[in-house]
């Protein structure tokens, strides 16, 4: 049977480098192309130079079209709006789409969604297997304690992160939100300045650090009166996002069109 062949776009940039690394390094998988954004600095150099493995003899190109033509599946850590572009074109193609790209508009998710019903989408806030468990449990826990139990989620990224909350904090929101059987969007707090009053009864709060080189910690905190849990999670490596995101794109292979989770990548939806 043949490798897998994967498309990294974004492929410049700090995290398209870790995953042409990590597609290098895994087995049943091959970099089929590389992409970069028209007038990028990248362009036609060696995808496998630039993410430090040696050439691998993948020029990085701007044809996304001939890519997408030429490949099974596409790792996409980019930005929203050029995730919405990849994904028509994935569409198109009838390639797996992997996008791992936060901080995404309700129109932008309507757009992923049309794409979803013409290939298999997975779409995550983060693509590790400790994360989605931690979802998975977040959900169980709000589902289990009562309204008693105060939701809070605190987050921390570095100092160059773009979006907040980040990706994973909604993700983990959404799970929260799943388990009390509400809707994210009508009980989500992400900001409280000056004299609030006292805390709403039923939100999910959310605060957010940056600073330095954090990866990536999480906490989710159900606080009730003279007790508290919590639960976290701490990202020490980006592999760890990238080989998520390669057996994403692995499972996917041959499934019906629609739009995945990384809870159904790993069997885990149903916690």
């Amino acid at each position: 049977m043949s490798d897998f062949r994967l498309v990294v776009v974004g492929a410049g940039g700090r995290m398209g480098r870790m995953l042409v690394r990590t597609v290098s390094e895994a087995a049943g998988v091959t970099l089929a192309a590389a992409i970069e954004r028209p007038g990028a600095a990248e362009l036609g150099r060696d995808a496998g130079e630039l993410a430090g493995v040696g050439p691998l003899g993948v020029p990085v190109t701007e044809d996304v079209a001939a890519a997408f033509a030429s490949a099974d599946g596409v790792l996409d850590f980019t930005r929203p709006e050029a995730s919405v572009a990849f994904a028509r074109e994935a569409a198109r193609a009838g390639v797996v789409h992997v996008i791992g790209t936060t901080g995404f508009a309700e129109a932008e998710l309507a757009e992923i969604d049309r794409s979803a019903q013409e290939t298999v989408i997975v779409r995550s806030g983060n693509m590790s297997l400790g994360v989605n468990l931690l979802a998975a449990l977040v959900r169980r826990a709000a589902r289990t304690l009562d309204a008693d139990f105060d939701i809070e989620i605190l987050e921390m990224h570095h100092r160059h992160k773009v979006d907040a909350p980040s990706g994973t904090a909604l993700l983990l929101g959404e799970a929260a939100a799943a388990g009390r059987g509400i809707a994210l969007k009508d009980h989500a707090q992400r900001v409280r300045d000056g004299y609030t009053g006292p805390r709403t009864p039923g939100d999910i709060g959310f605060a957010t650090l940056r600073g330095g080189s954090v990866v990536g910690e999480h906490n989710v905190i159900f606080a009730a009166a003279g007790e508290r849990i919590e639960l976290g999670h701490r990202a020490e490596d980006r592999g760890i996002f990238a080989r998520g995101a390669v057996k994403a794109a692995v499972w996917g292979k041959g499934r019906a069109p629609g739009l995945y989770t990384m809870a159904d990548v790993l069997g885990i939806a149903d916690i």
